[in-house]
């Protein structure tokens, strides 16, 4: 039994069809990247199975259950969670209170989850009073990420986690993904930065126009031009 599956998913924006169909599945302890260029359906896909977007169509199962459509916030509860695109953490608020709202669904002491993020990204707990807002985009990233492990989730969804951090900053992230595969937690990646992303993970889906036009390991999508003709639009 799949930890994650999405069957026949469809999304759609008023008129337009974002995502058309999408079948994935995710096991436990895998890391899952799903590829393809702006404008795909990748965020879409990944904000239907948190609750983020209506789904038109399809299904979203964890261990089996039927959790389609259901709120945010129960999905939260259920071991779903997601670092968004563009990071969007709480300026205004110190590295410390963002984290705690990253856990606002639990109750009792937070001690070890905080412990575990700090061990993983020593700058925010070097840096757990300053406000969030002046953080680099790089430790903003860590933030965002940090604070999604809150909730020792069963599976953690990370939606371009590399967009817009210069080239070194991209390396150490994509370093703290390998190593939370490593430590066991399950990931599936929304991620444009291809040759990085099929280094670190264990199978990915491409997708374009909103449907998936490939899947296979890692190795098989390398040795392929799926991927390239995706991107250039060859489909």
């Amino acid at each position: 039994m799949a930890l994650l599956s999405i069957a026949g998913l469809t999304v759609r924006y008023g008129a337009v069809e974002a995502v058309k169909g999408v079948d994935l599945q995710v096991e436990r302890g895998e890391l899952v990247a799903l590829l393809g260029a702006n404008g795909a359906g990748k965020s879409s896909t990944l904000n239907a199975i948190v609750g983020l977007a209506d789904t038109a169509a399809g299904k979203v199962l964890l261990h089996d259950a039927d959790i389609t459509g259901q709120p945010t916030e129960t999905l939260v509860r259920r071991g779903i969670t997601l670092a968004p695109e563009g990071r969007r953490v709480f300026a205004g608020l110190t590295v410390a209170k963002n984290l705690r709202i990253g856990a606002y669904c639990r109750a009792g002491d937070l001690a070890e989850s905080y412990a575990r993020v700090f061990e993983l990204f020593p700058i925010l707990k070097d840096r757990r009073n300053q406000l969030a807002g002046t953080l680099s985009g790089g430790q903003q990233q860590m933030l965002a990420i940090g604070r999604a492990l809150m909730i020792e989730p069963e599976i953690l969804l990370l939606d371009e986690p590399s967009l817009g951090l210069a080239p070194q900053i991209v390396d150490t992230i994509f370093e703290l993904i390998a190593r939370l595969r490593k430590g066991g937690i399950t990931i599936l990646l929304v991620e444009q930065n291809v040759a990085m992303a099929l280094d670190i993970v264990d199978r990915g889906y491409v997708m374009a126009g909103g449907r998936i036009v490939a899947a296979g390991s890692a190795e098989d999508l390398k040795s392929s031009n799926i991927v390239e003709e995706a991107y250039l639009g060859a489909h």
